[in-house]
């Protein structure tokens, strides 16, 4: 089953050629996940051929210009693709009057049903194979991270040990995967466990952006595969970044180091810093943790399972 992690936008405050405002997507086995859409989300969409059909729910983190301008024409362009299927948006308690007026003042068509969910600290969506977790981050409006985190999953089967109890190869080998119990023909009694491994943890992916640095987000994103994190400043700015609610690069590294993440991916730059002014950003961050990635518009990465 694929999950791969995409990076739609970049940019803090303004979009810049190049570099469009903040966003990301999960496509996990085909099913579509974007987190903010900041001005230019649909044209990274475009450019990377991902499908708006496909978009199963969008996660804002809070109600700045910079991270939901592009929904508007998300929700107009999915009643281009012949949607079905309804299209949840979580996010601040204001995100359902933004979306209302925007349908009402821009008198949008929309041939699919929209459902507007409001978002508190805890668990936000439970589906069959994983969860989507919220932080309450601290900026200047209410504001939330997020974290997409796959249940575990069942142990590896071993076909030689059920074999050697006697387990005829056949529908008893499915029971047993399914963690059922099998009673053999001489009366022994077989057990899933019996015959599995333990428990495969699942992967996980962490959106946090537009806030102060603090050390309960570390927790949130504990053993994140990939941490998509805001870097909106170099450590000079560091008074600046508070004063703004926002962190610097290396502030994003000490969350990455103490989380044990597997990768993390810098994004949310101010646009004071021009292409190669970036590298300064990097380097802050990749001296605290050294799998660090200046993230630029339109990248991708592949989250594999985990052994």
């Amino acid at each position: 089953m694929s999950f791969e992690v995409f990076s739609i936008g970049t940019s803090g405050m303004m979009p810049l050629p190049g570099r469009f405002l903040t966003s990301s997507l999960v496509r996990r086995d085909g099913d579509l996940f974007l987190f903010d859409a900041g001005e230019g989300t649909q044209v990274s969409l475009k450019m990377l051929n991902l499908k708006w059909k496909k978009i199963d729910s969008i996660f804002i983190s809070h109600m700045h210009a910079d991270h939901v301008t592009g929904l508007p024409g998300i929700l107009m362009l999915s009643s281009q693709v012949d949607r079905d299927e309804p299209l949840y948006i979580y996010g601040p308690e204001k995100l359902r009057d933004y979306v209302e007026q925007n349908r009402k003042i821009l008198d949008m068509y929309i041939n699919y049903e929209i459902i507007v969910i409001p978002v508190e600290e805890g668990l936000v969506m439970e589906r069959d194979e994983f969860y989507v977790y919220a932080l309450a981050l601290r900026h200047t409006k209410p504001c939330f991270g997020y974290t997409l985190v796959e249940k575990n999953r069942k142990g590896e089967f071993f076909p030689d040990k059920a074999e050697a109890l006697g387990i005829p190869k056949g529908p008893l080998w499915g029971r047993l995967q399914s963690g059922g119990t099998v009673v053999t023909d001489d009366g022994r009694v077989v057990k899933g466990l019996d015959v599995m491994g333990p428990e495969r943890k699942g992967r996980k992916y962490s959106y946090i952006t537009d806030t102060l640095y603090f050390p309960q987000i570390s927790e949130f994103v504990k053993d994140s595969d990939i941490l998509f994190c805001e870097a909106m400043f170099d450590e000079s700015l560091k008074d600046d970044a508070h004063e703004k609610k926002h962190m610097t690069a290396k502030e994003a590294a000490t969350i990455a180091k103490d989380a044990n993440v597997g990768k993390l991916c810098l994004q949310h730059y101010s646009p004071r810093y021009s292409k190669d002014e970036l590298r300064l950003l990097y380097e802050e961050a990749s001296s605290v943790f050294s799998d660090t990635v200046l993230t630029r518009d339109r990248m991708s990465f592949d989250i594999p399972f985990k052994a």
